[in-house]
């Protein structure tokens, strides 16, 4: 039986056996109309009762799009209908900790939107672009964009997805970590680990908000902001939008998890000797930190002892200067110890990856180097090897196409 799987922008053929279980997300339809989207919209905004001028738009990054050269123009028009003009409207790009996209990709990502009004690409570094909101119970900075925050109308614009440790992305997460200052995002992402008992907190997982430090400190962070408005997206398995719910609090937020639970949370629940499995191609495996994603969610598929193949490209790398740099430490508990003392971003991410090698075997696929992948514990192979280990496999089988979306 042949599969075929994406890596960048490359398909690749596999052949697998006929008793490959084949592991599925239940594909959303497509119900997107632009009547609806602006009526849905039309009934959100409520412009007798918002100020309309000072808007700001908040949007993904490149490697969590929503199809935006599609759907901001239709955002557009329904603000210009109800009298916001070109010059009562900013968009933010909510890079976090990401580094930025360029002007070619920032046209690519958002279209001739980008070209037409005024967009920010937000700098974590810059301590003087935050308002400080005190400090959430756990301890972490709430230090947030003051000029977003000062804006007289706020519209969240992104889409949903599970994410490994934070429960989900898109939503909350646009505007913290989104557009916060970069030690508040470390010391929020380093609620991750458990520093005591030097372990990963169990309630870190993705599709999980209640018990998740990580995503009830964000939680916290977001009860102190600005009423805003939201547009959900839900994707299919290419990164197109299906669905939109528009919401203006937190159970809106909360109701788009529930839909992308339902389409993206795996029916299947048993692990497997071996799983072979792609990140789902560009963006997904645009570099690394992004991959490791799919790699977290296909490995929990994975028996103690098993094989994890992973097709991910990573064709810009790591994707940060601060996640290698902890593995030259060598053990758990140096690492641990290393990241007490500071803590850096991707500090979590890495001790993540750590597990799952100490725990399984990691084959990739991928553009990164020999050296990059024994460092952090992976075998670097190629498509030769990959069918040598399928064909000399005895055990049972399983094969996932999109590992960023499914999740156990």
């Amino acid at each position: 039986m042949k599969i075929n799987l994406k890596y960048g922008s490359e398909i690749i053929g596999i052949n697998v056996p006929e008793n490959t279980d084949l592991l599925k997300i239940t594909e959303p339809e497509f119900d997107i109309s632009e009547q609806d989207f602006k009526t849905g919209f039309k009934k959100l905004l409520n412009p007798d009762h918002q100020d309309l001028s000072d808007i700001a738009v908040v949007v993904s990054d490149k490697t969590r799009l929503c199809d935006y050269p599609l759907y901001l123009p239709w955002l557009l028009d329904v603000l210009k209908e109800n009298g916001a003009g070109k010059e009562n409207i900013t968009f933010y790009i909510a890079y976090g900790t990401h580094p930025f996209q360029s002007e070619t990709e920032s046209l690519k990502s958002y279209g001739d939107t980008f070209r037409k009004y005024k967009f920010v690409h937000h700098d974590c570094d810059n301590i003087s672009l935050f308002k400080d909101l005190g400090k959430t119970k756990r301890g972490t900075p709430m230090l947030v964009r003051k000029d977003v925050l000062d804006s007289s109308l706020i519209i969240t614009f992104g889409a949903i997805s599970h994410h490994y440790f934070a429960g989900f992305g898109g939503g909350r997460k646009l505007l913290f970590p989104g557009l916060a200052e970069k030690r508040a995002v470390y010391f929020n992402h380093s609620m991750f680990l458990n520093f005591k008992e030097k372990k990963l907190e169990p309630g870190c997982q993705p599709g999980n908000l209640n018990g998740n430090p990580v995503a009830e400190d964000i939680k916290e962070i977001n009860d102190k902001l600005p009423a805003y408005l939201s547009i959900h997206g839900i994707l299919n398995s290419k990164g197109k939008v299906c669905k939109f719910i528009f919401g203006n609090d937190y159970s809106d937020f909360l109701k788009a998890c529930d839909v992308h639970d339902h389409f993206f949370k795996s029916k299947q629940q048993k692990q497997y000797d071996m799983v072979i499995a792609s990140s789902g191609g560009y963006p997904k495996d645009i570099n690394f930190i992004q991959a490791h994603k799919s790699i977290h969610h296909s490995a929990a598929f994975v028996k103690d002892g098993g094989s994890l193949i992973i097709l991910t490209e990573c064709r810009d790398g790591i994707g940060t200067n601060t996640f290698l740099p902890l593995f030259t430490e060598g053990t758990w508990d140096k690492m641990f110890d290393k990241l007490a003392v500071k803590y850096e971003g991707n500090g979590g991410t890495a001790l993540a990856m750590k597990a799952k090698t100490e725990r399984i075997h990691i084959y990739m696929h991928t553009d990164l180097d020999n050296e990059t992948c024994q460092l952090i514990g992976a075998k670097k192979i190629i498509q030769t090897q990959i069918n040598a280990l399928i064909s000399n496999h005895k055990g049972t089988i399983a094969a996932i196409e999109n590992a960023s979306m499914l999740v156990k």
